[in-house]
């Protein structure tokens, strides 16, 4: 299941913010014992232009956005790096 959920988070954050760097990890092994036995824990990096002049809240809301149901369905937790180019 954490497979297919890298790959659903990879794929909105692709089409919605066209990202020129994109690393999506599953974090799970690292919260083993807490809420949902560590399942649904990930890291994005995301390095993308619509970040540019963005503060980092903006940025971190439209991570949010283009994840949209998954932070509600499959998603306990989520780090993010987001970054523009420069």
């Amino acid at each position: 299941m954490t497979a297919a959920m890298v790959e659903q988070i990879r794929h909105r954050l692709d089409a919605a913010l066209h990202p020129v760097e994109l690393e999506v990890l599953d974090e799970g092994h690292k919260h083993a014992g807490h809420a949902n036995e560590g399942k649904g824990h990930f890291h994005v990096r995301v390095v993308s232009e619509q970040f540019a002049g963005v503060p980092p809240i903006k940025r971190h809301r439209l991570v949010y956005a283009a994840l949209g149901e998954l932070m509600d369905n499959g998603i306990h937790a989520l780090s993010i790096d987001a970054k523009a180019p420069d």
